[in-house]
């Protein structure tokens, strides 16, 4: 298949720090992605996965969007597409993935009460 679109070229990329992120009941955290893409309009998705669970759908975000859902929040900011979870709840505690197309990365968040 040959495409000459930009659309085609690079390679898309999802980057997290590894690690858990401590907090407690209550607090605000910021959960980082970086991302690299060639597309002028990328989409960049928010899921999480509970123990023992499939990965859940929470948030999109493409351009100059802003998504909010009760206390979380995203949006596109240059290379960056931050979760903000605010008053966090013990059931907050899971993994998060930050997706673009079928790249995937990983950020785990567990508190410590």
């Amino acid at each position: 298949m040959f495409c000459s679109s930009p659309e085609c070229k690079g390679e898309d990329k999802v980057m997290q720090k590894s690690g858990d992120v401590i907090a407690a009941e209550g607090d605000t955290v910021t959960l980082d992605c970086n991302f690299e893409t060639s597309r002028t309009s990328p989409t960049l998705f928010w899921y999480k996965q509970e123990v023992n669970e499939f990965p859940k759908y929470m948030l999109k975000t493409y351009s100059t969007s802003v998504e909010k859902e009760d206390r979380f929040h995203t949006e596109i900011q240059d290379k960056s597409v931050p979760l903000k979870i605010q008053k966090l709840h013990l059931s907050d505690s899971a993994v998060y993935y930050c997706a673009l197309s079928s790249q995937t990365w990983r950020r785990s968040l567990n508190f410590h009460l």
